[in-house]
């Protein structure tokens, strides 16, 4: 069980989000002391450095004064009050013989530099170098200066104050990082289980998701970071989800109630016709309604499939170079006749040619649709116009306009929704389809349709085209998309 959960918890993301923030902090301040160590060695170094140049040049000055003599004598005063152990002080000719050194017992394994004296003397600037101490364990800084005619002096300082803070100072920098490390590794795993937070509320969510829980929503912080943005994503998917599943219950009711009316009237009719019938033409009368009767719901089916195919993007467009301005016109003397029938004033509005690059087929449908549906509801004597204009942006509109009944302003966000109809309309013949499916062809060809009605005044239709929906070759010929 414990090798389970600690495997489980090595596998997590606050787990490696852990390890990496302290990885980075625990570099990041090892870099840092690494620099500061250093500056410390030299800021130390360079102290030593002028502590030495400044006795050299004191030892100059003593030389230019009290001679050789003097030399010695306060050389011995200084390695006696400094410990002999922490100054060397050597007098040197300039071929490096030795003539005079403070303690020779004890710096006897400290030797000349050959190589510093020549520099010394190519360069005239003091030289200086580290050596350690055998068996001591300590360094010794040492300069070799000029300080008289042919007098060089070997000057030495123990680095043992030094070595012992640089130690120290060590020490502090393992229990430090040590301490680093510690709360790096807390501090990390306190950030990363806050910020991953949402991300248990999520998987939470998606666990009951797969049970069938749609009522579920992910958690939001309101902190308007990452996680809270996915959050609000896979909230508003999931809304989405319950809208489609409502819409296809709805569908499904819809399309129950389409075809339990034609598919009751054929039976009632076969069963009328098979009680009562007495003459072939009885039979021929039957025969021709329920053709009737099938042809209207093979329309339904195959337009709801269209409609399907269409959103979906799979349905095959053709593409080519069309005149809406011709193509509302022809449309209009197409539905002349069924204005006239219900005494309608049918007009169309279309001045210059608009092109645009779309699939004719479709257009076409798209039209009859909306201009039948506009014929369905309006009144006799009222008025239907339709205007093709340019807009804006390089489009075209196309407008249809009638003095219907209007439609409800609560039934306005559905009119588009399949096999939906008004209620006013419910009775009416048709299919509740020529709408979606006008949406459905306005969207394929990168459009847009909008509605405004008024119960009673009538609604406008407004169906507004890219001119280049697709790119189609110049001579206008057709291809698939």
């Amino acid at each position: 069980m414990f090798l389970n959960r600690l495997n489980k918890l090595r596998r997590s993301l606050a787990f490696r989000l852990t390890l990496w923030y302290a990885a980075i902090f625990s570099v990041s301040s090892f870099l840092a002391f690494f620099f500061f160590y250093f500056l410390v060695i030299d800021a130390l170094r360079s102290q030593v450095d002028e502590d030495l140049n400044r006795q050299l040049r004191a030892f100059s000055g003593i030389m230019q004064v009290d001679g050789l003599e003097g030399v010695r004598r306060v050389a011995l005063q200084e390695a006696r009050a400094a410990g002999e152990s922490a100054r060397l002080i050597r007098l040197l000719s300039r071929f490096g013989t030795e003539f005079s050194v403070s303690d020779r017992a004890y710096w006897r394994d400290i030797g000349v530099n050959s190589e510093a004296i020549r520099r010394l003397l190519m360069d005239g600037q003091p030289v200086f170098e580290t050596i350690g101490v055998p068996d001591g364990g300590d360094s010794l800084r040492i300069i070799y200066g000029t300080i008289g005619p042919g007098i060089i002096l070997q000057l030495g300082q123990s680095l043992t104050l030094q070595t012992r803070l640089v130690r120290a100072f060590q020490r502090l920098f393992g229990i430090t990082m040590a301490v680093v490390i510690g709360l790096a590794a807390v501090i990390g795993w306190f950030l990363a289980r806050r910020a991953l937070s949402g991300v248990g509320g999520i998987a939470h969510t998606a666990r009951r998701i797969t049970r069938g829980d749609l009522a579920v929503r992910a958690p939001v912080s309101r902190r308007g970071d990452e996680i809270d943005q996915l959050a609000g994503n896979i909230n508003h998917m999931l809304d989405r989800i319950l809208d489609l599943i409502t819409g296809i219950r709805e569908m499904s009711d819809n399309i129950a109630h389409d075809l339990k009316s034609p598919i009751t009237r054929i039976r009632g009719l076969a069963e009328v016709t098979l009680t009562t019938a007495e003459h072939r033409a009885d039979y021929e009368t039957m025969a021709a309604s329920t053709i009737e009767e099938c042809d209207r719901l093979l329309d339904m089916i195959n337009t709801t499939l269209v409609i399907s195919r269409t959103e979906a993007g799979v349905q095959a467009l053709q593409w080519q170079r069309i005149d809406m301005a011709g193509l509302a016109q022809d449309a209009g003397r197409l539905f002349e006749t069924s204005a006239r029938d219900k005494d309608l004033n049918l007009s169309v509005t279309a001045g210059a040619p608009c092109f645009i690059n779309g699939d004719a087929r479709m257009l076409q449908r798209m039209v009859a649709n909306l201009l039948d549906n506009a014929i369905r509801y309006t009144p006799q004597g009222g008025h239907i116009d339709i205007t093709v204009r340019p807009a804006p942006g390089d489009d075209v509109l196309v407008i249809f306009q009638d003095t219907g009944i209007g439609i409800r302003e609560a039934d306005l966000p559905r009119i588009f929704d399949r096999f939906f109809r008004c209620d006013p309309s419910r009775s009416a013949s048709g299919t509740g389809l020529g709408l979606s499916l006008a949406q459905a062809v306005a969207m394929a060809l990168g459009g847009e349709i909008a509605v405004q009605s008024e119960p009673g005044q009538g609604s406008t239709f407004q169906v507004l085209l890219p001119r280049n929906g697709d790119k189609i070759d110049d001579s206008g010929s057709n291809r698939h998309t």
